[in-house]
This record gives C-alpha cells, structure tokens and sequence, in this order.
C-alpha cells in the first residue's frame, strides 16, 4: 500500500497528537489534507466541542494544508450514541470510541479518500500499524505505555488497516508536544479530553433520563447475591460492575457492583472479594494477528479487559458460534459486560478482541 509519497488524509481532532501526526507526514513529503468529521451538535445547534474544528482548522492553516469538515451527524448518532445509550439501558457498560473508530471515523474517513484519490488516511493515535508475515495487518502498542490506545482499535478491519497511517507510534507524549511547540502550533499545550466527547454538561445518565424515547428505566431494589433487598437504587443507568463510590447505601461493610439485572430492574451488591473472577467470555469478535479461532482451539494471550487495565495471562478458547472463553491464570476484577476483552501476542500486537457478556 505505501508508496515513497502518498496523498493522505489526517483525521485532526483539533488537539495536539493528530496536528503532530500532519505535520511529520508533510514534512515526510506526503501530500496532506487535514480533516474534521462533524459527530454531533451542541444543544443550541453549535459545532460539536469534540470535533474542535477551530483549532483544527487554525492548524491547517498553519501547516499550509487543505482542510475539510463533512457532516457525519447522523452516521454517529446511529452507530455510536443511541448504541451508548441503548447499552445503559440494558444494564451494560459499553465502549463508544471502539465503534465510533470502525463504524464512523475510518469508514467515513476512508469513502472521502476514495472520492479525493487518496492512497491513505492517518490518525495521530499512539499505535503502530504492522504488517505480519502471515499477511494479516494488526496494531502493535505504542512504544510509549502510558498512552497505548491500540485497545480502542481491534475493532478495525483488515482493510482499514491495509489504508492508515499512525506516525506516532514510537514518540511519547512529551515529544509530541515538543515538537509541536519547535513547529509553533497553538494547540502545542492544549491538553487532552477526558470525558465521552458527546456528553458536555452533567453526564450521560442525565442525556437519558432527559430523552422519553429512551424509555430510562426507574428506581429498584439493590440485592445481595442471595437475591436479599438491601435497599432501592436511583436506576440501573447510574451504576456499573466494580463501582463502590455514588451507591447511597451504606450497610457497614464496602460494597461493590457485582451485576446488573435489567430483567428485574435490580442491582446486585457485593464486597470486593466476588468482583473477581477467573473465567470471562466474549461475544462479537474481531481477530486482526489471525483470521479466526477454529472450534475447540485455543489461543495463549495477554488479555485486557479494560482501557486502564495492564493486562493479564490467559488461554482464549472457541467455545462455539460467535464466543470465545478466557481463562486467566489470575483471577481479573470487575470485567463489565459490555467492555471489550482485547487479546495481545508476546510481539504487544493485537491479536483480536471482543465484547464481554
């Protein structure tokens, strides 16, 4: 795919990593256009804060690129925020970067190079796109680990990756602002967002409890694991598995989320021996290193279970259809149905990954 220059496309988000990411490739002699895709709007109809199309658009300039902002409002509301919303509802802690990465950034970002004759798009995530030997294209973790996000990015396809670019997989954090600030970029400071890009005021319970079409539903009784009522919870979209913070009873003793029953509105407490468990399975795969898992076959991996989780040992097992088993040598804490599960291989390349259930 890659040639000595190529016309690619940047994804600029408005901060600093992405502005990085065109300039290296500008200065490596590509051809680069700068892009900002419109995801969803302000209350009082301004442009989405996530997009930041000012800043992007300032960098641009500053670069001497083109830049484009298309409308890709109803594509995400579809893919991504009612999925999000949708997930609470049924009592499970979803990832919305993950399907907002596949189902709308680079499957939009990728229709606009094919209209533009684009050979590529690039992002400024810390990652490395690789080539294995097998054929198969995967993400190999940043060389710097504080700030690896190749676990928002198994759910890519073979050729999306087969067309993107991801120049700072080897720099750090520190080094990205740096030379930004050598190349005078005003987003050279600007620090990092933290919070769902979408939800801009209070949080994403009060999203859906101000929307009917949500149906939210109401208060309910907390149980123990023996189904006793301990007391009544303000409703199941306010908590997830492993949360002890916010819970508003106390019962003496420091009680966790264990799980969450939508089918009888119930949350169920725990103390924090019973968030551990040695045996997580995963429903909608996507595999990246290899092509798949053959039935009864097993995969040694390092496993993720969450973003911030370091990862731990264990044996990926077909059970049958679309599921795997993952058996931990160690027992993982808190795996919340509707996080991802992301397997590594001994090389920190992406092996696949999937939904937990």
């Amino acid at each position: 795919m890659q040639k000595a220059f190529m016309k690619v496309i940047v994804g600029m988000s408005g901060g600093v990593d992405s502005a990085v990411a065109a300039l290296l490739l500008k200065e490596a002699g590509h051809e680069v256009i700068g892009m900002t895709l419109r995801t969803w709007p302000e209350k009082d109809g301004a442009e989405s804060r996530c997009c930041e199309i000012d800043d992007a658009r300032e960098t641009a300039r500053i670069l001497n690129i083109p830049y484009h902002a298309p409308n890709c409002i109803a594509v995400f509301d579809e893919k991504v925020k009612r999925p999000f919303f949708k997930a609470y509802i049924e009592g499970r802690t979803p990832n919305p970067c993950i399907e907002c990465n596949r189902c709308v950034k680079w499957e939009r970002m990728l229709y606009y190079a094919a209209v533009m004759e684009a050979d590529a798009i690039a992002t400024g995530h810390y990652a490395s796109v690789v080539r294995l030997p097998n054929g198969r294209w995967t993400v190999r973790q940043a060389s710097a680990a504080e700030k690896d996000q190749t676990y928002m990015l198994y759910g890519l396809t073979q050729d999306q990756l087969a067309h993107t670019l991801m120049p700072l997989g080897k720099l750090s954090k520190a080094e990205v602002r740096q030379i930004a600030a050598e190349a005078g970029l005003s987003v050279a400071q600007k620090q990092d967002s933290q919070e769902i890009c979408f939800v801009t005021e209070g949080s994403y319970t009060d999203y859906i409890e101000a929307d009917p079409a949500l149906q939210s539903p109401g208060a309910g009784n907390f149980v123990a694991e023996d189904g006793k009522i301990l007391g009544r919870h303000q409703g199941i979209i306010h908590y997830t598995v492993g949360q002890r913070r916010g819970l508003g009873i106390a019962l003496g003793v420091p009680m966790y989320v264990k799980r969450i029953n939508a089918e009888t509105n119930e949350v169920v407490l725990c103390e924090e021996a019973s968030l551990y468990s040695s045996q997580v399975r995963c429903r909608a795969l996507n595999f990246l290193s290899i092509s798949d898992i053959a039935d009864g076959e097993t995969v040694r991996a390092r496993v993720k279970i969450r973003y911030h989780h370091e990862g731990g040992d264990a044996v990926i097992t077909r059970d049958s259809g679309d599921t795997v088993r993952i058996d931990f040598d160690r027992p993982v804490r808190a795996a919340a149905p509707g996080q991802s599960a992301v397997f590594y291989d001994e090389d920190n390349c992406v092996i696949g990954g999937g939904i937990i259930i």
